[in-house]
Order: C-alpha cells, then sequence, then structure tokens
C-alpha cells in the first residue's frame, strides 16, 4: 500500500520540493520516496508528465546539464506555494498518517509471518523427533519390505521367463514328456525347501 495523493496534492508537493532547491527528475522521485519513508516511490511516467504540466503553466522552468535535465520553481510557482500553505500543511499531515498506518500494517505483517515460521518450525522439529524415535524393529520392518518387493520381483521374472519357455518349446513341435513335467516339479519343490530355509535362519 503506498500513501495517496489527492487530486492536485502530488503537483502542489512537487513544486514545495522544487522550492527547497532546484532537482532533476531522479532528485524528485528520491525525496518524494525518502520523505514518506520508503513507503512511496514515484515512476518516472507519474514524475515528468507533472513536471511538464508545470513547465507550461509558467510554474517551473528547466535546464539541461550535462545528460541531466534540471527543474527550477519560478517566482509564480513559489506564490502558489505559499498562497496554498494550508493545503500543504494537510498534505503533509496525511502522508505522515499514512506513513503511520503503512508501519502498523508492516507491523502486524511481520509478527503474523513470525508466527508463520514459528509454528513451520514447530512442525518440523515434530517431525525430526518423529523420524528419531523410529525403532530398531521398525527399520528391520521396512527393511524387510524392502526385500520381499526384490524377492517378488525375482520370482515373477523367473515364471515368465520359464513358461515362455515352455510355450516356445511346445509351439515348435517340441515334446514335453511326463518325465520333463516331474523333473520340473522336483525341481519347483526343491527351490520351496530351499526358500523356506533360507527364511527361517
Amino acid at each position: 500500500m503506498s500513501p495517496v495523493f489527492s487530486h492536485g496534492d502530488l503537483r502542489l508537493y512537487i513544486l514545495n520540493l522544487l522550492d527547497e532547491a532546484p532537482r532533476h527528475g531522479y532528485d524528485l522521485m528520491q525525496a518524494l520516496t525518502d520523505r514518506t519513508g520508503g513507503t512511496y516511490s514515484p515512476s518516472a511516467g507519474t514524475i515528468y508528465p507533472r513536471l511538464a504540466k508545470l513547465e507550461e503553466e509558467g510554474l517551473v522552468t528547466k535546464t539541461v546539464e550535462g545528460r541531466k535535465t534540471v527543474y527550477a520553481i519560478t517566482d509564480a510557482g513559489r506564490e502558489e506555494v505559499r498562497a496554498r500553505e494550508g493545503d500543504l500543511e494537510g498534505i503533509q499531515a496525511g502522508l505522515a498518517d499514512s506513513v503511520r498506518l503503512i508501519a502498523q500494517e508492516v507491523r502486524g505483517s511481520v509478527k503474523d509471518a513470525m508466527r508463520s515460521l514459528r509454528a513451520d518450525l514447530a512442525a518440523a522439529s515434530r517431525e525430526e523427533r518423529e523420524h528419531a524415535e523410529v525403532t530398531p524393529a521398525d527399520d528391520a520392518r521396512a527393511r524387510g519390505r524392502e526385500q520381499l518387493h526384490r524377492a517378488d520381483a525375482a520370482i515373477n521374472e523367473f515364471r515368465g521367463r520359464t513358461r515362455s519357455e515352455l510355450r516356445s518349446h511346445v509351439a515348435r513341435g517340441g515334446e514335453l514328456t511326463e518325465a520333463a513335467v516331474d523333473a520340473i516339479e522336483t525341481a519347483l519343490a526343491r527351490a520351496s525347501d530351499a526358500v523356506a530355509e533360507a527364511t527361517r535362519r
């Protein structure tokens, strides 16, 4: 949020700044930023059209010094500033109020951010404690599940490869005798026994 100048207030405030001293456009932008505590930073598109209008009205003049264009207030501009001193005091008071309100909003935002950060840190701390509380048994179960997936993959690969070889053999006209199937069943039984033995260790 920025302090909002009412209609004509920015024009008068620029005249007031030039009444203090001649300035170039960037100087004016910086002065406005400084006077509002950094809460209002006008762009070149805001300042230069107003300077051109003030020059057109005969309230400021401009001179080119090297690469800079310096603006200075004229006697007519000074007369307007003097005639509107009451308005200027109101502008100053309004800007002070705006800066105060913005400062309060910033403090509120900082407090909200700090509360959120504390909540995030507390959550992260809880999560770290939960991970730290994993028991050796939990860890062993996790490793067991990982190895079970590995064993499943190996068995499925063996089953798929064996079935494919048998089907291809028969499809090519090969003979699959009863003795061969008996031998396969015997080999599978031995493999099953070996698995049972390995899991008892």
